[in-house]
């Protein structure tokens, strides 16, 4: 007998049966896409949380037992043994690159990490002081003016041309966004470094002189990208995915990836958590804000605790909060007390018996923010550094959709509750 279960109207008596979907691990799916033709119902799901959209190879979550992996690999495994260029060849091809592989994969991305000389001027349009998010929206949508001779989507080596022009470029234009922002003149990527040494010196170096990056912020840097690069059907993810079901081009739909990860409920959350610690300031100052957040009638939230995945620690918080603590015993002159202050609330939080109960864990938003800010990254530079990362998931989750051969435009419904039939009234008798 197939996998199926039976829903029955209560109102007409009627009966359908569904097909249920299984994956290779996780909770099945009730297959309702014939439900309106069979009962002229659709399905209610505020925010899609019991909604799958599609089927995916690329991560698994679990978030009763607090597990991330990448293409089957956990990512506790490949936070400590891999570069984040390994872990975006993974998401893109499947697999992780041997030796030969790894250089070839590395040598392109080089190759397109500068980005068309014209292109750097629009940057000169944007305000001094304008946000670096809305700059990366601007500029990586601008990207399909560029390259609209390999835009055609279902050419497979014009798709694989344009995800490696996509995590290529999109750190320039990061580190771009970032010299506009505080009026230093762009610095050109250099082909003998590597993806994260790459970025940060595009960002921090200058033609005054020699830079040279920090081992330890490099190291940082990989792991933080390696934990952002995916987290399945997020907002953001969606988003790009729903862009990609019209067939628009591939710089577009990340674009829009961009603008979805803006949200401080999102990709701004550990702004969020750095803005939240400074107001609460001190030590003394913390029972105040966690009376506030056991408030039900207080719409105070603590930032940085809980997950919407999640109910049990974030497996990506227990690696950050090690790399957190190494990079601040190196950076010895750094201001700690924004730290300090951060282990103190997790510590009285985790013991507070309405945290417990609930599963409010610390997540990776948690600490993301404090590393960023200790390696010299600005607030309003951390979504960017965050898109930076995810852009290797978006492109192999779109990339993943254009390989599926049951791709449909996406077109939620909705339940109406505007106004009924009325008939139209003259303006002299309104």
């Amino acid at each position: 007998m197939s996998d199926t279960v039976t829903l029955t109207d209560n109102t007409t008596g009627r009966s359908v049966e569904l097909p249920i979907q299984r994956g290779s691990e996780g909770p099945g799916a009730i297959d309702i896409s014939t439900l309106y033709r069979e009962t002229g119902l659709f399905t209610y799901d505020p925010g899609f949380v019991a909604t799958a959209s599609c089927h995916s190879a690329i991560t698994y979550i679990d978030g009763e037992a607090g597990i991330l992996r990448y293409r089957g690999y956990p990512i506790e495994q490949l936070a400590e043994h891999c570069t984040f260029m390994e872990v975006a060849h993974l998401l893109i091809c499947g697999e992780l690159p041997g030796v030969e592989k790894l250089a070839e994969f590395q040598s392109t991305i080089h190759k397109h990490m500068m980005v068309n000389e014209s292109l750097t001027k629009f940057f000169q349009g944007f305000r001094y002081d304008s946000h670096p998010m809305a700059m990366m929206a601007g500029v990586v949508a601008s990207l399909s003016a560029f390259y609209h001779d390999t835009l055609d989507i279902e050419n497979l080596e014009h798709r694989a041309e344009a995800a490696q022009r996509m995590i290529a470029k999109v750190a320039t234009i990061a580190a771009a966004s970032y010299k506009r922002n505080i009026g230093e003149p762009f610095m050109y990527p250099q082909n003998n470094l590597h993806y994260c040494d790459n970025l940060l010196h595009m960002m921090f170096a200058t033609p005054c002189g020699p830079y040279e990056s920090d081992p330890v912020a490099v190291r940082a840097l990989n792991i933080l990208f390696i934990l952002h690069a995916d987290h399945e059907q997020n907002a953001s993810t969606s988003t790009v995915r729903l862009a990609a079901s019209s067939g628009a081009n591939p710089y577009a739909c990340i674009a829009a990836g961009v603008t979805s990860l803006w949200g401080p409920a999102h990709g701004g959350a550990n702004e969020a958590v750095l803005k939240q610690l400074d107001e609460i300031g001190c030590r003394e100052n913390i029972p105040k804000f966690i009376a506030r957040a056991k408030d039900k009638d207080d719409p105070f939230r603590l930032m940085g605790f809980g997950h919407r995945v999640y109910k049990n620690y974030d497996p990506r918080a227990t690696i950050i909060r090690q790399v957190a603590h190494e990079v601040l015993e190196n950076y010895q002159g750094k201001d700690r007390r924004m730290f300090d202050l951060a282990l103190e609330l997790e510590e009285i939080a985790l013991k507070d018996e309405y945290f417990v109960e609930r599963k409010l864990y610390p997540n990776v938003d948690f600490y993301s923010g404090m590393i960023y800010h200790a390696l010299g990254i600005p607030r309003n530079m951390l979504t960017v550094m965050f898109a930076v990362a995810r852009t290797a998931g978006w492109v192999s989750h779109w990339m993943e959709m254009m390989c599926d051969p049951v791709k449909r435009i996406g077109r939620p419904r909705q339940v109406y509750d505007g106004a009924v039939k009325r008939d139209f009234v003259p303006m002299d008798q309104r």
